[in-house]
Parts: structure tokens; sequence; C-alpha cells
């Protein structure tokens, strides 16, 4: 197995943790990728000379992570400076507040000041509900390879059988959370969870409330931003001996004898491999992206199934009249006319808001990191976000259509108060933007949305029908997300490297079956693994 040639395309999230894994086992690993650096959607886009989160913003699951740099030798530590966060986020309903806080007893509080006392008893007994959750499916399916419904109750085991009965997939979030909410403002707080993995709290089970449970457990703040985050994994793969080409887009996978045998560059170089793991959207290889052997590798994914896209704004702002911290949201006044607005492929009328800034704390403070990353006094980094539905690989928005966006999008946040001018330097990434970024995805940013019972089960896992070509990544199982697509990594390795022992056994066995006494060999019978 040490030596075995692993390309891994793509240097996302899971296509750097499957590098450092891989690399840190011995093997000879190569990682080929289309963009200029590492990050896939967790980027940091150029503004006035600063980089600024174009992606993921919030940090949940430290621990994955820390594992990640312990199996290969190293400390977390040593290359990110995290803070935990007591201010998880800032919500606003026009001049109405709350701060939803780590601390559970102060955010019961917080959450009786602002809605009266049964709306904070219902808040404790929807904790309790989102931890049960979690626990229940933690270990036997995030943490394990995907599996159908029956075998996750095999392995809940008797012990898990309530839990297994009671995990609420056919009742959806939105309709759950009013067992506990009865303030609307509350069911739209709890329910935004869904959009966390890209999806409608009005179609989403309600098993996602576990999501409520990992942002509870903590959110870390890294300093320098999310994309620091990539590019200590990729230094991290790279000290292990992994090796990096950026700006070398895939443009054929090659399947030999039935196996993925290695990829082909848009240059027209050819890269031989004994595996592949790929980071892209599964969508992107059943479409064709990589060819059409390599295309039956995966289901296809219909585009009415994916998941929401998004119109981000990264910009060097001006903000005055409300009291931002790191994370910021400005809620709609007609939830369900958005959601529905954008399951009918428009954009919302009173879209809601979601606000990073990303050189204030959660307390709100810009402590010296404003001199540190030189930016000017009266402006500062920020991420602008607003649901869009994933038809980025159609037509697009018209300019009409963008500016009308911006128009409401500001709208929303003067309701509350804040006064935002983004500048003429900030960056607009549309639906066909994210599209050009992550192709065949029509820019959805979460791959398949999580709509039904079944949704989880359907999303594609770690191996594919094709042996030697594995799946990670944020659209692969368990789901969407930084940590996720972590723990997708991690799944990949696994199988991969049980599939190099698999191989390994059985030429030893082949090899054993075909020697004579006399020296002399019969033919061998090649023996392919499943992958």
């Amino acid at each position: 197995m040490p030596g075995e040639r692993v390309v891994v395309i793509g240097a996302g999230i899971g296509g750097l943790v499957a590098a450092a894994l891989l690399a840190a086992r011995g093997l000879d690993v190569t990682v080929v990728e289309a963009a200029a650096g590492p990050g896939g959607k967790l980027r940091a886009v150029p503004v006035d000379g600063m980089g600024i989160d174009g992606g993921p913003t919030v940090f949940t699951m430290r621990d994955v992570f820390a594992d990640v740099f312990a199996e290969c030798g190293e400390s977390l530590e040593d290359h990110l400076t995290t803070r935990a966060a007591h201010v998880l986020a800032r919500h606003a309903w026009g001049d109405a507040r709350l701060d939803l806080l780590a601390d559970p007893q102060a955010g019961e509080d917080a959450i009786g000041a602002f809605a009266g006392a049964a709306e904070a008893r219902g808040y404790r007994a929807y904790r309790a509900e989102a931890k049960r959750l979690h626990d229940a499916l933690d270990a036997p399916f995030m943490r394990r390879s995907k599996i159908d419904p029956i075998r996750l109750g095999w392995r809940m085991g008797a012990a898990g059988f309530r839990d297994y009965c009671s995990l609420r997939p056919y009742t959806s979030m939105w309709r759950a959370l009013g067992g506990y909410f009865a303030d609307p403002r509350l069911r739209q707080l709890f329910g935004r969870y869904a959009t966390y993995c890209g999806s409608s709290p009005f179609a989403a089970p309600a098993t996602l409330m576990l999501i409520a449970h990992v942002e509870a457990s903590g959110v870390w703040l890294i300093e320098g931003g999310m994309h620091r985050l990539a590019t200590a994994l990729e230094a991290l793969a790279v000290r292990r001996g992994a090796r990096f080409r950026y700006a070398s887009p895939v443009r054929e996978i090659v399947i030999e004898h039935g196996r993925a045998a290695g990829v082909v560059l848009a240059s027209g170089e050819r890269i031989a491999a004994d595996r592949i793991v790929c980071n892209a959207d599964p969508a992107a290889i059943g479409d064709g992206a990589f060819g059409i052997a390599a295309s039956r590798a995966v289901a296809k994914v219909a585009p009415r199934r994916r998941s929401l896209s998004a119109m981000v704004w990264t910009a060097n702002a001006r903000a005055t009249g409300f009291p931002l911290v790191r994370h910021n949201v400005f809620f709609s006044d007609d939830y369900p006319s958005e959601f529905a607005a954008l399951a009918a492929g428009r954009l919302a009328d009173r879209p809601s808001v979601y606000v990073c800034a990303q050189d204030r704390d959660d307390a709100g403070a810009a402590p010296g990191g404003r001199e540190r990353v030189q930016i000017p006094p009266a402006r500062e980094r920020v991420q602008i976000i607003v649901n869009a539905p994933p038809l980025g690989d159609e037509q697009g928005f018209t300019p009409a259509e963008i500016d009308t966006c911006r128009l409401r999008m500001l709208s929303g946040l003067s309701r509350a108060g804040l006064s935002l001018d983004p500048g003429d330097s900030a960056v607009l990434t549309t639906p066909s933007g994210f599209d050009a970024l992550c192709p065949r995805t029509g820019g959805a940013l979460y791959g398949p949305a999580s709509h039904g019972w079944a949704a989880s089960f359907r999303r594609q896992g770690s191996r594919t029908r094709i042996p030697g070509l594995y799946c990670a990544g944020g659209s692969t199982h368990p789901g969407a997300g930084v940590p996720m697509a972590a723990l997708s990594a991690r799944l990949a390795v696994d199988c991969l490297l049980a599939d190099c022992q698999h191989w390994d056994r059985a030429s030893t066995s082949r090899s054993a079956r075909t020697a004579t006494p006399g020296g002399i060999s019969t033919p061998p019978v090649r023996t392919v693994a499943t992958g």
C-alpha cells in the first residue's frame, strides 16, 4: 500500500483532508486543482488588495480538524489561532434583536426576555431534542459510510431502537418547530438551520434540527478568516509529502479495464493513478464533466433536486447604525414567500440577509485586527449573502434583476437600522459565478437539497460504481458544511485504504494459488475489487 499512486481532484476541504491523511499513510498523493490556490468554495476573494472570506464563515466541530492534524503527527493549535464565540449570531426583525448565545442558560434567559417564559421553556425542550437527534445519528450515520434506512436501524442496535423510531424524518422542520415555539420569529431563527445545507425549512425533515446542536456545541472564530483553514490543511498535506498542481483542470477521468486509472488534464497531460479521490460535486461526474466513461460512476442529480445557490457580495464596506457582530442575520418579514419564490426559480422580493463582519469579534469589537490587516478606518471587510435559486447553468440573472436584488438586500438591512455602503470595489458572485467555480452544478452550493425523508440516503457515498474512484466533499455523504466535508474525506480515505488491503490480499492469494512445485505457474485469474 505505501507508494500507491493517488490523484485527488480538487483542493476543497474534502480534497485537502483526504490528501493530508493519505500522504501521512505513505501513499504517493498528487492534488490537481483548476483554481489558482486551495479552498474550493472556502475561498478568499481579493477586494482592494485584501482577502475577504467569500465562502463558508462558520467554523464548528473543531475536534474533527484537530483529529486530522493529530493523525498527521501535528497539532491544530500550532497552525491556527481560534477562539470560542460567546455570541453565536445576532438576529434582527426590523427593530427587534436577539442574540443566540453559546451558554445555554444565558441563551434561555435572552429568549425569555425577548419572547416570554413559555418560549424560553420551548427553547430548553428544543435544545434537548436537537441533542438527542445529533447523538443518535453522530456515530452510526455521520461518521460511518452511507447506508440505507434498514441497515441504519441495525447499526443503532437495540439500545438505539427508540431513537431510530423517532428520528422525525416524515415531519417538516417548520412544522416541528411549531411544537416548541409559538413566536414565528423563533421559528424563523431555528428554521434557518435548514439553509446550512441549502434547503428550505418547509421541505427539510425535522431530523435536521440536529444542526442546532452542532452550533450550540461551539462556534469558533479563526484569526485571519476561514480561508486560513484551507491554507493550513494544504501546508499540512505538503509536509506529509503531497504535491499540489494548481491551474490544472481535469478534462477526463481515465477508466481502463473497468477501473479508475488516472486523469487527463485540460492541457492534454495524463497522470497515472492507482486510485482517485474526486472532490468535485458528484453531479458533475454524472453529467459527464470528467468524460462519458466516468459518468456511470454515480447517479445523476436532477436540477429540481439541487440545493440553494446564493448572491454573495464581498466588500470593503462602510457600516453604520446597527451594532454588527461577526455573524448577523436580518430576517424577511415573509419567510414562506421567500422560500416559495426560491422554489419557483425566482429571487425573493423581501429576502433574508446574512452579513459576516469579518473584522469584528462576537462582541462587535474590531480590535487591533483593523490595523493589522490595513483596513481604512471607515471601512471593514464583509460578506453579504442572499439565497438564490440554483440556475447558474441557465441564462442567468439580467443586470436589472441583479440591481433589484441589491436594492432589496440594502432595504432589508435598513429596516433593522443598518446603513451599508459596499463601495464600488465590491465583488458579486451570482449562481452563474458559482457554476463557473463548480461546473455542472447550476451554482448549487451544497449538493442535492435535503428535502424529504430519503434525501440523506440518496446522497452519493464514498465509493462509486467504478472501482478505484471515490468521492469526498460537502456534496457527498454525510452532508454539506465544512466539518461534514472533512468527515466525508475521512470516510473516503477509510474506504480507499480498506480496498487497497483487499487488493493486496487478493494479489497474494492469486500468487499462492498459481505457483506449482515445479516452478511453473498456471495462467493467473484477474480479480477486480468491488471499490
